[in-house]
């Protein structure tokens, strides 16, 4: 149960509804709508163990759930309304091991922001854009809008003033907590006055949260590689791509990559951020030959940093944001015409020794994570055997 939502409207439900809803049972759903919309959410039935909510209950966030403000928490009563502040909302849904009842119906939709001001959060910068009909309706000039670092100046247009503000730049600054790492800075507005200030200067602060948890599939094709850039909300991007030889000087550049068995195989991900205070690491590799399961037929390569191949390696790499490894065409490849890898890769900040970009080899739980990581995953394939490696002796 659970998940991410994407859609601009749906239901949210408890398990089995209208059926009786499992015991101990803890689901998470994150809705992330589109750019400078709002979230709205509103119950439309509500049956559970009433009382104090300690034992089943609703909690609303206004925001990503171990980070964000608490909307509500309820288990009864009247079907309550919910607006988000952002273009995210989680919704969490918890039972324990006594009594069950028929849960909860939702709806949620989408509905647009004010449009005063507007923001973008790109893989390398905020891009953020001031109505200039709303800066004159409030008796400021377009000419004295700017950042506290006077010199990143903005893009001044007839109907907006443009601000393309980078992420290790223009005074952003940056934190992080549970579940993101945020870029921020301030837009200031100041007032025409200068012996008397009819007016107060206006500070409006913008914000870029980079999700800790990613989900994004790149598959390597035919020419070049093609990202699936997530221009959205809070998402980093990352791609991987082979490479003929461990110097690491010339891409493999054909789909499918038709290769030998106990050929060594060379990767490198990459991560597209401006922000160079980033690190990089191959958390978990998994081979399958459906690129949409990688739990029915699965073959490790390495797992929460554990090897487990023994032709698994990594290499040093010239850059926190790439990391680089190998390993061996391995026998899973010959039962297989084709064969596609999905690799989770952990962001870290770098230089925070207490994350697993640092720790290496780890047995944890999977929600068990530092402050500060986010995990990304990536699809690479398809691989087939040069010469034929299926039981009919064709590439498939």
């Amino acid at each position: 149960c659970g998940g991410s939502v994407s859609d601009s409207s749906g239901v949210l439900q408890s398990p089995n509804y209208p059926g009786s809803y499992p015991n101990n049972i803890d689901c998470v759903w994150e809705i992330q709508v589109e750019n400078n919309f709002r979230v709205t959410l509103t119950f439309r039935d509500i049956a559970m163990q009433s009382g104090t909510c300690q034992h089943d209950y609703i909690e609303v966030y206004d925001g990503p759930l171990h980070s964000s403000p608490l909307l509500g928490r309820f288990c009864s009563g009247s079907f309550p309304t919910y607006v988000s502040s952002s273009n995210m909302m989680s919704v969490r849904f918890h039972s324990d091991s006594r009594y069950s009842f028929r849960g909860f119906q939702a709806h949620y939709s989408s509905i647009p922001a004010g449009h005063n001001t507007s923001i973008q959060c790109l893989p390398d910068y905020m891009h953020v854009v001031v109505s200039r009909r709303y800066l004159q309706s409030q008796g400021y000039s377009a000419q004295r809008v700017t950042l506290n670092n006077n010199r990143c100046r903005p893009t001044v247009t007839p109907r907006e003033v443009v601000f393309n503000i980078p992420y290790d730049g223009c005074g952003t600054v940056q934190e992080e907590n549970n579940d993101t790492i945020n870029y921020s800075n301030t837009i200031r507005v100041a007032s025409s006055g200068y012996v008397i200030k009819r007016k107060k200067n206006i500070n409006l602060h913008v914000s870029c949260k980079m999700l800790r948890k990613s989900w994004q599939q790149v598959m390597y094709a035919a020419e070049d590689t093609v990202d699936v850039n997530e221009y959205q909300f809070g998402r980093y991007d990352m791609n991987i791509t082979f490479y003929d030889s461990p110097a690491f000087r010339r891409q493999v550049r054909s789909s499918p990559y038709y290769i030998d068995l106990n050929q060594n195989l060379y990767l490198q991900a990459c991560l597209h951020s401006s922000d160079p205070n980033l690190k990089v690491v191959v958390d978990t590799c998994v081979a399958s030959p459906d690129p949409h399961d990688f739990n029915t037929l699965a073959y490790y390569l390495v797992r929460n940093g554990c090897p487990r191949d023994s032709s698994y390696a990594t290499y040093y790499s010239p850059s926190s944001h790439f990391a680089r490894f190998k390993f061996n065409a391995f026998e899973f490849m010959s039962r297989h015409p084709s064969v596609y890898l999905k690799c989770q890769m952990l962001v870290c900040r770098l230089g925070d020794y207490s994350s697993h970009c640092y720790r290496g080899c780890s047995s944890r739980a999977k929600r068990d994570t530092s402050s500060a990581e986010q995990e990304v995953d990536v699809v690479v394939g398809p691989l087939q055997l040069r010469g034929g490696g299926g039981p009919s002796g064709t590439t498939g």
